[in-house]
């Protein structure tokens, strides 16, 4: 099953995210303090500087060399050097933990929805949150058929919910999630204004 892809915005980049289970990690790790469209570009342009997307050659890459190809303009992250790292701790942890098979992640002895989230959250770089939303992503557009997946998801698993890039398929749906995101950060600020008071 080909699965096409809005992540990115970019077709090079969205082909390489439906074709390469490192690319989507990857770009899930580099989302955050970034539009969601720049980050799961991210996987495309270190593919492009680094002669492809090799989980082994990114381990065992110098870390200032890498470090340097993250920061060349149009830079990968607007935190260059510590995004690096993470994707460099990543891959190692794939390395050592999986054999470099970051769909092992997933799918290695059969796992349901629970399982799927632990192993999540054992990722250098994946939280709570950031593990749910990859749960949810692999759920509504690569087809998981993980018992549990949806309640281990939490509300980023809930159909028709525009909460995450995990329910990004097209520009409206972008812009939903955006408008959602925008209004959820306001409530927190003005949650956050209200206990201050």
């Amino acid at each position: 099953m080909t699965t096409t892809l809005h992540l990115a915005g970019e077709p090079a980049a969205d082909e390489l995210l439906a074709a390469d289970p490192l690319a989507l990690l990857i770009g899930m790790l580099l989302d955050q303090q970034i539009a969601m469209e720049t980050a799961f570009a991210g996987p495309r342009k270190i593919a492009d500087r680094h002669d492809g997307l090799d989980v082994h050659r990114i381990a065992d890459a110098d870390p200032e060399a890498f470090a340097d190809l993250f920061a060349r303009p149009p830079a990968v992250h607007r935190f260059p050097g510590s995004m690096a790292k993470r994707v460099q701790a990543l891959c190692r942890y794939l390395v050592d933990t999986y054999g470099g098979r970051a769909d092992a992640v997933w799918t290695d002895g059969d796992p349901d929805g629970a399982e799927i989230l632990r192993r999540l959250k054992a990722l250098p770089g994946y939280g709570e949150q950031k593990a749910r939303i990859f749960l949810a992503l692999l759920g509504k557009q690569f087809g998981l058929t993980a018992p549990g997946w949806r309640e281990a998801a939490g509300p980023y698993g809930e159909e028709g919910s525009r909460r995450s890039i995990a329910d990004v398929v097209d520009d409206h749906t972008l812009a939903e999630v955006r408008a959602y995101k925008k209004a959820a950060k306001a409530a927190a600020r003005e949650a956050k204004g209200k206990a201050k008071g």
